[in-house]
């Protein structure tokens, strides 16, 4: 079985006490336009934000030591998102699906970690901004770890879309219609096939490929300028070498989908 990092615990973690509620309709907003290449983020409108940028290593250890690296983004003025984006990134880091982490802050996970880490073990906390607009601030949340004598690290990442009007992380269900997850699920599964016919490697057996990696939905979504972008883990639909595979489901796709609120004025 592959190894890579799970991201089940953010949807946990976007449903506590930190919301506030189910998602409040507000002015449309006519979405700018993103730049060509969807890795780079919108930054003209939107919420401000500080980088957080640190290395620490196991206290007194010297020679090699285990590290945490991070490069998150503080909100000056929005403690409830800062909060939040840490929060999650923290809690991201656990991969057992089975039992509960046994830390839920940053530094009682830095103090689990120097107690338990191996001599070349390494966690990188890593959060940026994918899009932002005067209504909307859509932060991508990514954990590497790599562990003392493993091939190679494993990787996750996780999309947390925020109102900033009102301070609250908006769920797939928030922005979907009442009922539309069976469209979306068509929409996503359209562009999963325009991605496996733009890839040479699948169009020469795409039988065999669609065999070992079949379609699989996923909430992972974010909110852009040209629609919505899905990304996947490592291994979920593609092989390792493939990374974090992203497929894009273009705003006239989504009418009828998406909530009139998240679609762009015409």
């Amino acid at each position: 079985m592959p190894h890579r990092l799970t991201v089940r615990a953010l949807p946990l973690v976007l449903a506590s006490t930190l919301l506030l509620g189910a998602c409040a309709s507000g002015p449309k907003d006519t979405l700018s336009l993103i730049p060509e290449q969807l890795d780079q983020q919108t930054s003209q409108q939107g919420l401000f934000a500080q980088p957080v940028q640190w290395t620490r290593t196991r206290p007194g250890c010297s020679g090699t030591c285990p590290k945490i690296v991070m490069h998150s983004l503080a909100f000056p003025g929005h403690p409830r998102l800062t909060t939040l984006v840490e929060h999650a990134l923290v809690s991201m880091t656990w991969l057992d699906t089975k039992s509960p982490a046994p830390y839920d802050t940053l530094p009682e996970y830095e103090s689990y970690f120097w107690k338990t880490a191996g001599a070349r073990d390494e966690t990188d906390l890593i959060a940026k901004t994918r899009y932002r607009n005067q209504r909307l601030t859509v932060v991508e949340l990514t954990v590497g770890q790599y562990q003392t004598g493993m091939a190679h690290g494993m990787s996750g990442t996780q999309f947390l879309n925020w109102d900033n009007r009102a301070e609250k992380a908006l769920t797939i269900d928030n922005l979907l219609a009442p009922g539309a997850r069976p469209a979306f699920d068509a929409a996503l599964r359209e562009a999963h096939t325009q991605w496996l016919q733009s890839n040479p490697a699948v169009r020469d057996d795409p039988n065999d490929f669609s065999r070992m990696w079949p379609f699989v939905s996923s909430d992972n979504v974010a909110l852009t300028d040209q629609g919505i972008v899905v990304k996947y883990q490592p291994y979920e639909i593609a092989p390792y070498a493939w990374g974090q595979p992203e497929l894009l489901i273009p705003y006239p796709r989504l009418r009828g989908v998406l909530r009139p609120q998240f679609l762009p004025a015409d």
